[in-house]
């Protein structure tokens, strides 16, 4: 039996390791393009992008590893089958069970595997993943002077290039708009023939020197009257400006800012932190109730209203004792106080429900660590009978009952996952509703495969459509009065 498992086990994790890093590659690539707008033309170097890159594949390894163990199941079991290497195993009295035991060993170790990755390595790969990309995308483009465009990246300065010599860095046709004084507009301009552009020692300052050229300031305030101010006019032989250019690097932020965010916690400080929300929620709900109460005058305690016991007067007796101005007084503020608690009850429902949500997403990540875990195995007892029965290997057919299987959870999961967050399902079950319905798949397809069922066997169909037929002509010959 050693045999049969390294056997089992060799032709196992070969497609495993293949088809995890595709998938991985795949989710990866998503990334990419959904944040290569943030990314381009902001002079990131290198390594800042290869470490963005690493922790944005590392979030992913939990949401990869179910359909790499889903994809390698079918296509080894699948492998094993078109080679006839299983029908020898089912010949010397191997169940599908005795086959598939090392293989079940090995994904439950994997789904262990994938546990700890989800509650212990994933938190601070989510950590430094959205720190770093937090700062990515607050960066500031690069100096990227195109010529024929304005450029905008420095503050306070509009700087506009006819032309640009690559070669020698001359710079034709230089303008210039100082906007730095608010609401002032651009008042300052400065034009020159030509310039050359270099940054300083340090790297903080873009130093542009600028030859033949005239400048003007208008000092009149915006809405001022025209002629009051002077228009300072002038031109030079040559000048140098000074551009800060701290604005530009990419500023790192204190990842103590996003450690409290649910998708950086363990299991355990999921926990901990739901609760304390709990709290804060109910203690929050009875300061709203406690408000509501003391804001009428008929519902403020006994203590608010006075010690001394007052008889209490109907409502009709009161109001025939008040002249007409009075009662309107009356009706007045009574309709103020209803409008400004019918405006605390709008407040306090939109508190409420953003409160809940955020709740719930403390619920979801939790359930989600044991969701994405026990998929492994879910999966595996999907990919595995499945192989066997279709006995296709390869990236083909496998591929496309992987694809089909994986958007089922997936979109389950989701849709519940939206709805959970909404309030209209508990999170447990709602986050486990895609595991709840593909596991009787599962069972029915090991029942299949452990059976030796025909469930894609093309002449099975066409054989039990026969029989359907022979069985509808002898009903045909057995009943004379059906011809009529």
């Amino acid at each position: 039996m050693k045999r049969l498992h390294r056997l089992m086990i060799g032709a196992y994790y070969g497609p495993l390791a293949l088809t995890f890093l595709i998938v991985l590659f795949i989710l990866s690539m998503q990334f990419l393009w959904k944040y290569v707008d943030d990314l381009m033309g902001k002079g990131l170097p290198w390594y800042t992008l290869t470490e963005l890159m690493l922790y944005a594949t590392a979030s992913f390894v939990p949401l990869a590893i179910p359909l790499g163990v889903l994809l390698s199941s079918i296509m080894t079991l699948g492998a094993l089958g078109e080679n006839s290497e299983l029908t020898p195993l089912r010949s010397a009295g191997l169940g599908l069970f005795r086959i598939l035991w090392p293989l079940i060993v090995f994904v439950t170790l994997l789904a262990g595997a994938s546990f700890l990755f989800s509650n212990n390595v994933l938190p601070i790969a989510n950590l430094k993943f959205h720190s770093l990309l937090w700062d990515v995308t607050q960066k500031k483009p690069a100096l990227n002077i195109r010529p024929g465009v304005f450029y905008n990246g420095i503050e306070g300065f509009s700087i506009r290039v006819m032309e640009k010599d690559d070669d020698t860095g001359l710079l034709h046709d230089v303008l210039i708009y100082d906007h730095r004084r608010e609401f002032t507009g651009a008042r300052t301009v400065l034009r020159a023939r030509q310039g050359t552009m270099r940054r300083s020692t340090d790297g903080r300052y873009l130093v542009l020197t600028l030859e033949d050229g005239h400048f003007y300031d208008e000092r009149s305030p915006t809405g001022g009257e025209r002629g009051r101010d002077p228009l300072v006019r002038g031109t030079f032989v040559r000048d140098e400006m000074r551009f800060d250019l701290t604005g530009l690097g990419l500023a790192r932020v204190d990842e103590d800012l996003f450690k409290d965010h649910y998708k950086m916690l363990t299991l355990g400080q999921l926990q901990h932190a739901e609760d304390s929300l709990e709290q804060q929620f109910m203690h929050r709900s009875v300061e709203q109730e406690r408000h509501m109460r003391n804001a009428l005058a008929v519902l403020r305690d006994s203590v608010q209203r006075g010690t001394e016991p007052q008889r209490a007067l109907s409502s009709t007796a009161f109001l025939r004792g008040l002249n007409r101005d009075q009662r309107d007084n009356i009706f007045e503020i009574a309709r103020n106080m209803v409008r400004n608690q019918l405006s605390f009850l709008e407040r306090v429902i939109e508190e409420r429900d953003g409160r809940a949500q955020h709740l719930a997403r403390f619920r979801v990540e939790w359930h989600r660590k044991l969701t994405l875990a026990a998929a492994c195995l879910i999966f595996f007892f999907i990919g595995a009978p499945l192989g066997a029965i279709v006995r296709k290997g390869g990236l083909g057919l496998p591929t496309v009952f992987a694809i089909v299987f994986f958007l089922i959870f997936h979109i389950i999961s989701y849709s519940t996952e939206r709805l959970v967050i909404a309030g209209r399902l508990p999170a447990w079950p709602g986050m486990w509703t895609g595991t709840f319905v593909l596991l009787p798949i599962g069972i029915w397809l090991t029942w299949k495969a452990a059976t030796d069922s025909p469930l894609l066997d093309r002449d099975a169909y066409y054989r039990a459509i026969d029989r359907f037929r022979s069985f509808l002509r002898q009903r045909r010959h057995a009943d004379p009065t059906a011809v009529q």
